[in-house]
């Protein structure tokens, strides 16, 4: 007859069964967020994963192909948009989740309009660099105006979402701490303000001030290392939107009663930084 009795050797090897490696638990929440974050958001996960492939192509094309555009590798400027269309997505994806449930059939709506704007944007910066050719600030001909037209359409609608976004992060309380609710809602607006740069620099129809676009830059982020560049303040506002909610959800775990005001500091300090950049930018001095 089977015994229900575990055997000795049964014992001993679940005794010694070696931990799990911090890299393991790591490698292992993070598979558990991905899978969470598709189940609550799969419009922008399946994007971000769009961006993680684009990534890929681009970091293996980089190497391969020698030709530039405006003074860089041609691939170069796909990378940094996919890394930087992954982290947008992802972020807001998780942010969006954290709202209660009456937003969340606004949140479906703006997710797939954020989708649709980002494919849009991305396989056109792909499609230019492909060509060789640069895709902003490029109305050199029909094509090419046509396309940096429609990022122009695709960025506004964006934006529009954005504008949504906090409208619903003021108007439903997210959960979490006081600290973390604050920075998220500051995190959105002050990202939208560097979304504005955005806008800014297509209306001068180039980034750099002083000087032509295409100079010496700094490597790997071509910030201009002669002139002013409003891809500073830029690159700085669009990240507030992981920086700030971070900061509020740190502050919310070490200081709980002084998170809320905590955070407000650090989110006008951030501002700060973003209007010291950009008025150096615009003053036409270098970062560097």
């Amino acid at each position: 007859m089977k015994t229900l009795l575990a055997s000795p050797f049964e014992v001993n090897a679940q005794a010694y069964r070696p931990a799990p490696t911090p890299l393991a638990s790591a490698q292992s929440a993070v598979a558990e967020a991905l899978c969470v974050l598709h189940r609550v958001n799969p419009a922008l996960s399946y994007t971000g994963w769009l961006h993680v492939g684009l990534t890929v192509a681009a970091l293996a094309l980089l190497p391969l192909d020698q030709r530039h555009v405006t003074g860089a590798l041609v691939w170069l400027k796909p990378l940094k948009f996919a890394l930087s269309g992954l982290a947008y997505t992802w972020t807001l994806a998780w942010l969006l989740a954290d709202l209660p449930a009456p937003a969340q059939r606004s949140v479906r709506r703006l997710s797939g309009a954020v989708a649709l704007s980002m494919v849009v944007e991305i396989v056109i910066i792909f499609m230019q660099a492909g060509r060789g050719v640069s895709s902003h600030y490029n109305v050199s001909s029909p094509v090419n105006g046509l396309l940096f037209s429609l990022m122009g359409i695709f960025i506004l609608v964006n934006t529009a979402m954005t504008i949504w976004a906090v409208y619903l992060a003021w108007r439903y309380r997210p959960h979490g701490s006081a600290g973390y609710v604050w920075g998220l809602r500051l995190g959105l607006l002050v990202f939208l303000v560097g979304s504005a740069l955005g806008g800014f620099m297509i209306h001068q129809m180039q980034h750099t001030v002083g000087a032509p676009d295409g100079g010496p830059g700094l490597p790997g982020l071509g910030w201009s290392t002669v002139a002013g560049d409003v891809r500073t303040a830029h690159f700085l506002g669009m990240h507030a939107l992981q920086a700030l909610p971070l900061l509020g959800w740190a502050l919310g775990r070490r200081v709980p009663r002084r998170a809320a005001l905590l955070t407000g500091v650090g989110a006008a300090l951030y501002v700060a930084a973003v209007a010291g950049l950009l008025a150096q930018a615009l003053a036409g001095r270098p970062l560097l």
